[in-house]
């Protein structure tokens, strides 16, 4: 071989290796980054503030107590947490890898934030945050808000999540 064939060869070799490593680079940085709430989701935030207008100063914040006949806690039923459960309350329940999580998943399948499950009224929605593989329920894909009702399994990673009474 020739010295321009063997410095060719070099050189194709180090830029193969640096597209490796960037490419690896920007899948770890996708998948660790925080995510904003989605656009919907703010929208939506801004119109029951707006509905709800400026705050009471004298009232005291009460913990809601769920619907008479509602659900009143959320079960991991499949998956590395199983049984695992937590109450219902006001607030949604964030589910996903990163710490600051309600629900925090050990599993390799699930996004940093992953899926959202949150009240609205007597009814309680879950919402994909942009996750890498998805959130299911069923066979069918979460494009966006979806009602979710007690005993409906929500496939996030290898764990199923469902609403319990």
């Amino acid at each position: 071989m020739g010295e321009l064939t063997f410095t060719l060869l070099r050189l194709g070799y180090l830029v193969l290796l640096w597209v490796f490593v960037l490419s690896a680079v920007a899948v770890l940085r996708r998948d660790l980054a925080p995510r904003g709430a989605p656009r919907a989701s703010r929208a939506e935030r801004r119109r029951t503030e707006e509905a709800a207008g400026p705050p009471a100063a004298a009232a005291p914040a009460k913990p809601a107590k769920p619907a008479r006949g509602g659900p009143t806690k959320l079960v991991v039923t499949a998956g590395p947490l199983t049984g695992t459960t937590l109450p219902l309350s006001t607030a949604s329940i964030l589910i996903g890898r990163a710490p600051g999580c309600t629900l925090v998943l050990d599993d390799d399948f699930s996004s940093s934030r992953h899926a959202r499950i949150y009240p609205q009224g007597d009814q309680w929605f879950v919402e994909d945050l942009g996750s890498t593989n998805g959130t299911f329920m069923g066979e069918t894909k979460i494009t966006g808000p979806t009602l979710l009702t007690p005993g409906a399994g929500v496939q996030i990673g290898r764990s199923v999540v469902e609403l319990q009474r």
